[in-house]
């Protein structure tokens, strides 16, 4: 099956979600991360609201927590606009994205720009879609550098810590 008639998965969902929270949450102003879970447990006292994903929550944390790395990348990579003048769902899907793409290692790069044209298919405009996908065509690029560098400072950040621990005992 292809095109409209696709199955959509629990993560594809999930990100759906993410975009909406990330988009009521920079419209009303208000944390994202905080929103999120507040439905997540409004969710499991109230059968009317719709029930969270654990990934939606992951994704909303990880784009709240490096809002600012990915802005800057996104801004980067947009020619004649600002991050600003672009609408706000394409802002959000354009932050999950990118957060996946540096983030989510179990996420395959093709993964997370497929889904985020999809979701640009779904929710924006007719022109979304093409941006969307021009845009993390060359933020793919760097991906593998910025995870590569993201897992070796983890890696020196735990041998610290596990020196620090060694000199306490």
């Amino acid at each position: 099956m292809s095109g409209t008639h696709k199955k959509l998965g629990a993560r594809h969902k999930a990100r759906k979600r993410a975009v909406d929270f990330l988009f009521e949450a920079e419209a009303r102003d208000l944390d994202p991360v905080d929103l999120a879970t507040e439905r997540a447990e409004l969710s499991g006292k109230d059968d009317s609201v719709a029930p969270v994903a654990p990934y939606t929550v992951t994704v909303v944390t990880g784009v709240a927590e490096n809002l600012d790395r990915l802005d800057e990348v996104i801004s980067s990579h947009l020619q004649d606009w600002t991050l600003e003048r672009l609408p706000a769902v394409d802002r959000a899907i354009l932050r999950i994205a990118v957060w996946e793409l540096f983030h989510a290692t179990d996420v395959p790069p093709v993964v997370a720009v497929d889904e985020a044209v999809e979701l640009a298919k779904q929710l924006s405009t007719d022109e979304s879609p093409g941006f969307v996908n021009g845009i993390l065509g060359q933020v793919v690029l760097v991906a593998p550098q910025v995870r590569s560098a993201a897992a070796a400072t983890s890696r020196r950040a735990e041998t610290a810590d596990g020196e620090s621990n060694d000199a306490r005992s």
